[in-house]
């Protein structure tokens, strides 16, 4: 049941965000602290955002396969700057079958080194060159402050690792995960992100170098999207992966890792809600279109509901829902799918039976401005073209937003007060103690060194050294 009134977004964004994952049944705090149940309606959603990314991982040569939740801590030890990362936020098992186990065991908070080990025993030749696998699964990781979706113990990911013969093709295949992971936020999401490079402080552990897509929230902190890494031969020092190239010689493979998470239901809820709740992406909303039957008797519902019928097998190529339920008014029903995020309401009454119309209502935009009314012939082209506007709607929308709070302050005073509610773009000499300082000072980090840069150079925003590239600071959650 939808609540009175979620708080208001604008004062008060961490209790509208909190409250309205509940709410809108997405998710719900499970009894082990910092863990979640993620409810249907938020499943769902997560279904389709899985579905998008495994269409476009099969496409680029993916499979998918599966690697165990536990791994040997003498695993993660092979790998010295894997294991310094991850030490912090390790759940370790000591107890199997009620005795001690001999080595302890890692529930999984990432699966570098068990495929590490799993490739050194399958990769042999160059033929068995490039290895592309991805898994879907859940990882742990021992976190001190959670949020729903955001930031939690354990939460549910695909991880993609790959193998490669050329340090080129995993550099390649790097970026071209990356330019993936934009695709689908951009246009399934409605997410504008800004993909680029991340600083060596904010590198993933145990990558050469890592790349990451940033997305602004609605309270203008930063999110990171999904990442991509460039692990070099790093991994495959650690656990001999292995092969005899064409002339024979033995070579160290080149690998990859790329991951797309959970957290990214959050980034849509954060990117495109409202006051009166949830707003989902056509493209992704698990109901894309809900019918509301009106009727006052028996009478009126013997008119409206073979109409309403006819509507819902016209539309039966979208995911259509109809809420016919007797126990709460239209109204009711009007606020709970505006809750849900559902992107397009049909409103059918008698008028509406009389005149062969429907009343149409976009989620995205509130009011009367929303509304038309449509004929009830060739309803699914005019439904298709408006969840098509809605869908590019909520992205100009975001991206506009993300414009509007992003600045470039001529000097750290005023970087200072950008950072505090909005993104700054500055230079940086690429100093890791300016990093430090500017962390410490305002509470924003480095969020990428993005790909789209100006040229040229100028001075760094913190120390006034020769900088070449503008890096995008924010405080992210």
């Amino acid at each position: 049941m939808p609540v009175d009134k979620l708080p208001s977004r604008s004062e008060y964004f961490s209790d509208w965000y909190n409250q309205l994952v509940i709410s809108a049944e997405l998710a719900d705090y499970a009894p082990v602290r910092g863990c979640m149940v993620v409810r249907p309606y938020g499943w769902s959603l997560w279904e389709n955002i899985q579905s998008a990314l495994d269409r476009r991982f099969k496409a680029t040569g993916h499979v998918n396969a599966a690697f165990p939740l536990l791994i040997p801590m003498s695993f993660l030890e092979k790998e010295k700057a894997h294991v310094e990362g991850f030490s912090p936020e390790l759940a370790v098992v000591t107890l199997g079958g009620g005795e001690k186990l001999e080595e302890p065991l890692i529930v999984r908070p990432t699966s570098e080194t068990i495929v590490g080990y799993m490739y050194a025993k399958w990769i042999k030749s160059y033929r068995d060159l490039p290895l592309l696998i991805n898994q879907w699964g859940n990882v742990v990781r021992w976190e001190l402050r959670t949020r729903l979706f955001l930031r939690t113990l354990e939460f549910y990911w695909q991880e993609g690792h790959t193998a490669h013969a050329t340090e080129e093709e995993a550099r390649q295949e790097t970026l071209q995960m990356l330019d993936v992971y934009t695709d689908f936020a951009v246009n399934d999401a409605a997410v504008p992100v800004v993909p680029g490079r991340k600083s060596d402080s904010e590198r993933f552990m145990g990558a050469v170098d890592s790349y990451t897509i940033e997305a602004m929230m609605g309270d203008t902190r930063a999110l990171q999207s999904g990442t991509s890494h460039f692990l070099g031969q790093n991994f495959a020092r650690a656990f001999d992966i292995q092969f005899l190239d064409p002339n024979n010689q033995l070579q160290l493979a080149w690998t990859t890792s790329w991951g797309f998470s959970t957290r990214f239901i959050g980034a849509i809820i954060m990117t495109h809600g409202d006051d009166q709740g949830l707003i989902l992406p056509p493209k992704l909303a698990p109901i894309q279109v809900v019918i509301v039957p009106i009727y006052r008797d028996d009478h009126e519902a013997s008119e409206v509901l073979p109409v309403v019928e006819k509507v819902r097998a016209e539309l039966q190529d979208f995911r259509v829902k109809v809420d016919d339920r007797t126990e709460v008014t239209p109204g009711f029903k009007f606020n709970d799918w505006e809750l849900r995020g559902v992107p397009l309401r049909i409103e059918i009454g008698p008028k509406d039976v009389a005149k062969g119309t429907v009343a149409a209502a976009r989620r995205d935009i509130p009011g009367r401005e929303g509304k038309a009314f449509l004929s009830q012939e060739g309803l699914a082209g005019q439904v298709r073209d408006l969840l098509d506007r809605i869908q590019l709607s909520l992205f100009e929308k975001a991206l506009a937003f993300r414009k509007q709070n992003t600045y470039e302050p001529q000097d750290y005073a005023e970087f200072q007060e950008v950072v505090k509610n909005g993104w700054a773009f500055s230079w940086w000499c690429e100093n890791p103690e300016c990093e430090i300082k500017i962390k410490e000072d305002t509470k924003a980090t480095t969020r990428c060194i993005p790909f789209d840069q100006p040229g040229g150079s100028g001075p760094c925003i913190f120390c006034g050294q020769p900088a070449t590239e503008k890096v995008y600071f924010a405080r992210a959650y």
